[in-house]
């Protein structure tokens, strides 16, 4: 990963003990340079997977190498570099919060360098990515708890919470996550129970490492068996009573003990008989049941609202009455490791998810001659509204269809035909044809463009050249700052002139 650099130590710079004015500028820079890399990093890493990034990542650097070049940069230029990450109102937070760091008279282009400032300071960095920043790049103890770090937590700590909703089990994870990174800031260090942990490159190691461990091992569908903490967790801990209980491991003096069930000592946790796994093999989702049946939770011990009491270290009784850490005899059989894999699937839980809104729009790509190049056609392009899905970005003109859900080729081509003529009066409007249609996703949204064709005859001005509309060729339209779905019917255009048009009616 490209991003991922030396942590810079600021106590490399200073001369005979003190910073002079020359060598704090230049520690300023390194650091507003590493601070800019990595924000941008965790931005586009946002529901994007590593692989997808990386690319992009690269030539987000190559054209605003600097947190200053990017605060300059058009707005245009800038969503259309993200075209095809998503989430598109990201790019505009982040051109927002590079023009408010670089004109702050105290932050001078350098990202604050506590999660809290952060958080506080920069549009668009939640809790997360200024946990990120504060550690990776200043070294400081903050906790980066991604949803891969959730889960890795749920099952340590024997947690079987809904950590996408409950704010309870959220809140535990987290203060898990910050007593974590705080403990591995000390290291030993005797002076632990003072103040902050020292500055170092432990907490964005330990982070990153944690984040790496739940993308690679702990996942949704979890390899137990070459995970390097199974002995501090609590899940494997359960899962592997449950197969000694099957016979699937050994009887030795040192194996793994049974676990407390967690869920009947806290009221943070959900019981095992209300959990459905359900056969999805693109994440292994666990959830909750539909409808789960009423039962009353335990009374809530005091003494388990302390976030050390979560914590577990496997032990077994001596023969001489004491506690005894051990590790398990021998490594579990493949059938002992099925059962433990799908203990642990069952943390975290989730609630089931809500079934994504179906829509349906028309796409009317109006065309007409060029009137600066022959045989060249120029269509009506509009910008979006600045708030809501896809903010500020150009598309052809699109009707959002009734939410009847009974559309048919026929009502869609009345529907565009009107929407169309309604945008061109006075002008006489040829219909050309369907050009095809095109599906997309988004998180909560499945929508189908169906995209038809039309062309103006006898042009007359009309009231579409201005700031949020105009004409524009082929050659602007491609280079234009579209959403990749609507990229997708706009190619559909592009080779319209050498096509066949359906001619659904």
């Amino acid at each position: 990963m490209p991003w991922r650099k030396a942590w810079v130590d600021p106590s490399s710079y200073p001369s005979d003990g003190n910073l002079s004015e020359e060598e704090e500028e230049q520690l300023r820079s390194v650091l507003r340079k590493r601070a800019y890399e990595v924000w941008i990093s965790e931005i586009m890493l946002q529901q994007t997977r590593v692989a997808v990034v990386i690319g992009y990542w690269e030539r987000w650097m190559e054209r605003w190498p600097t947190v200053d070049a990017l605060a300059a940069a058009a707005e245009d230029d800038v969503r259309s570099a993200w075209q095809g990450l998503g989430y598109y109102s990201r790019a505009t937070r982040i051109h927002e919060a590079a023009k408010l760091v670089c004109n702050d008279p105290v932050l001078r282009g350098l990202l604050p360098a506590t999660a809290e400032e952060l958080e506080k300071k920069v549009p668009g960095v939640g809790r997360y990515t200024a946990g990120a920043i504060s550690a990776i790049v200043f070294g400081r103890a903050a906790a980066m708890v991604d949803g891969n770090v959730l889960r890795v937590l749920s099952r340590q700590l024997g947690i079987l919470g809904d950590v996408k909703t409950d704010k309870k089990v959220i809140d535990t994870l987290w203060a898990a996550a910050d007593a974590l990174v705080k403990a591995v800031a000390w290291g030993n260090d005797e002076r632990r129970e003072e103040g902050e942990p020292p500055l170092s490159d432990r907490p964005g190691r330990w982070g990153q490492a944690l984040m790496e461990l739940g993308s690679t091992v702990c996942t949704p569908k979890p390899n137990c068996s070459a995970c390097p903490v199974t002995d501090t967790c609590r899940a494997y801990a359960e899962g592997h009573a449950l197969a000694t209980e099957a016979g699937l491991v050994g009887s030795s003096k040192k194996q793994l003990p049974a676990a407390p069930d967690i869920e009947e000592l806290c009221g943070l946790c959900e019981y095992f008989e209300d959990v459905v796994e359900l056969d999805d093999e693109e994440d292994g989702t666990v959830t909750l049941a539909d409808n789960p049946p009423a039962k009353p939770k335990p009374v809530k011990d005091t003494k388990q609202s302390k976030l050390s009491s979560f914590f577990f270290t496997p032990t077994t009784r001596s023969s001489k009455g004491g506690d005894e850490e051990v590790t398990p005899a021998t490594k579990p059989s493949l059938e002992a490791m099925e059962v433990i894999a799908s203990h642990a699937r069952k943390f975290p839980v989730r609630k089931p998810k809500k079934k994504v809104r179906e829509e349906e729009t028309v796409v009317c790509a109006i065309r007409r001659e060029s009137l600066l190049e022959p045989l060249e056609y120029e269509y009506i392009i509009h910008r979006r509204p600045e708030k809501g899905l896809l903010a500020g970005m150009w598309e052809l003109p699109s009707h959002v269809l009734p939410e009847s859900n009974d559309s048919t080729p026929k009502s869609r081509k009345s529907a565009a035909i009107s929407y169309a003529s309604g945008l061109v009066r006075g002008n006489d409007l040829k219909y050309v044809g369907k050009l095809g249609s095109v599906p997309w996703l988004f998180s909560h949204l499945k929508l189908t463009m169906h995209v038809y064709l039309f062309e103006i005859v006898g042009y007359q001005q009309g009231n579409w050249d201005g700031k949020d509309a105009r004409w524009a060729d082929t050659e602007k339209i491609n280079l234009e700052n579209m959403g990749t779905g609507m990229k997708k019917c706009w190619e559909l255009v592009r080779r319209s002139r050498d096509s066949d048009y359906n001619s659904e009616s």
